[in-house]
């Protein structure tokens, strides 16, 4: 774990064009970035711990932080990756209670990183804050209701199309017609998000590749057709 005082011009711009944090004000924007440290961390460094105290309130720069938590049969399993852009951790400070889940990076992963008293402090300060964190929690109680009913009333292939949209949204790079998702996920990876087996996801994905949707390599998973993607997602 590393630190620097400030962001590079890439790792800036991400911030700055964060759904959320794009829509505060400028004033609240910069007084948000001011108190914050930055803070580097390799690939499977820990950034918090189910139970532990929670300190922190952190936004996404670069890379990934894998949100997860362990399965009765003692399995980690992850629940979802906080994107570029996304901040996370303010429940526990609002509410004064224990993490609920743990927190890792994934992949080489720049924060901007606010300690609690900083992040009360700016709440005192800018009453915005108070409604734009509102509007972030009633986001994520959505996106999880969203998420139950996928996973109850969508068959695995359209909701494994609709997570491959995102994952090439949040982490693509362009190469001519074809999308490289950036963010490394084995197939277990991929089949915990979806609540899924591995053998299953591994059978969806070889019908993405015979639609011509999809290019499975060792490492990388490459989006060869939006559209065809899009047709699976509403199948």
């Amino acid at each position: 774990m590393s630190s620097s005082t400030e962001l590079s011009p890439t790792e800036r711009q991400a911030i700055d064009q964060g759904a959320w944090f794009a829509k505060l004000s400028s004033s609240l924007r910069d007084a948000i970035v001011s108190r914050a440290r930055v803070r580097r961390l390799r690939d499977g460094a820990v950034l918090a711990s189910r139970g532990a105290h929670a300190e922190e309130w952190c936004g996404v720069a670069k890379g990934a932080v894998r949100i997860s938590t362990v399965s009765l049969a003692g399995k980690q399993v992850t629940l979802t990756y906080a994107e570029p852009g996304t901040w996370f951790g303010d429940i526990a400070l609002f509410d004064g209670l224990p993490r609920t889940h743990d927190a890792d990076a994934h992949g080489e992963t720049t924060l901007l990183v606010i300690n609690k008293t900083d992040f009360h402090a700016l709440l005192a300060q800018h009453v915005e804050l108070y409604e734009a964190l509102l509007r972030l929690n009633c986001r994520r109680l959505r996106l999880m209701f969203e998420h139950f009913e996928d996973l109850n009333t969508r068959p695995l292939q359209a909701r494994l199309a609709r997570q491959l949209l995102l994952l090439a949204r949040a982490y693509g790079v362009q190469d001519g017609t074809e999308t490289r998702i950036g963010l490394q996920l084995a197939q277990e990876d991929i089949a915990q998000l979806l609540g899924a087996s591995r053998q299953r996801v591994n059978q969806e994905l070889k019908g993405f590749e015979r639609e011509g949707a999809l290019r499975v390599e060792p490492t990388r998973l490459v989006v060869l057709s939006r559209d065809k993607l899009m047709a699976l997602a509403e199948r």
